[in-house]
């Protein structure tokens, strides 16, 4: 039995992942120990099904688990968080001319950022934490939450201008909107 060899290899292959799972996790869940036991549960899960993990991006492979797993969880405690945003309400956004980025460059204040982020709707904060802080590319992203690319740049889109309207509001009170 090939066992202590493949626990060897998933500890290879998988383990130095484990931040990346966590941070998505985190900012799906809004809350560390939720996390904390999405990752758990999604580490099992890797673990479990390893075997038919045939090289490849073994970070994408690990976050499409972390993500369904995170899904799960949302859909099991807090049913309500997976609603989806309407075209009506992203009307509702305005597009300023502030960028987003400009204002977490010019702005240190990481508990408004924080905050701000986790108002997006869970779908948008996916897309954001992906390719923002974990630097992947559309289509991983595309490929991971099975839907198309054109969708995942619409999310980020509206992800970026529902953070710049709140940033704006909260990092420029005395600035109209």
């Amino acid at each position: 039995m090939e066992q202590p060899d493949e626990r060897a290899r998933f500890e290879e292959t998988i383990m130095p992942h484990l931040d990346a799972a966590y941070n998505l996790a985190r900012w799906l869940t809004r809350n560390e120990h939720d996390a904390q036991d999405v990752v758990q549960d999604a580490f099992l899960r890797a673990f479990k099904y390893f075997g038919g993990f045939h090289g490849g991006n073994s970070r994408s492979w690990l976050l499409s688990i972390v993500r369904n797993t995170a899904y799960t969880w949302l859909q099991k405690n807090r049913k309500q968080e997976l609603a989806t945003v309407s075209d009506e309400e992203m009307h509702d956004i305005e597009d300023t001319s502030s960028n987003p980025e400009v204002l977490l460059l010019n702005n240190s204040d990481r508990q408004e950022i924080r905050r701000a982020v986790e108002q997006l709707p869970v779908e948008f904060r996916e897309v954001m934490i992906l390719r923002e802080l974990e630097g992947m590319s559309y289509k991983e992203i595309a490929e991971m939450a099975d839907v198309p690319i054109g969708t995942v740049m619409s999310r980020l889109a509206r992800a970026r201008k529902q953070l710049q309207q709140s940033l704006g509001q909260r990092l420029q009170p005395g600035v109209s909107q």
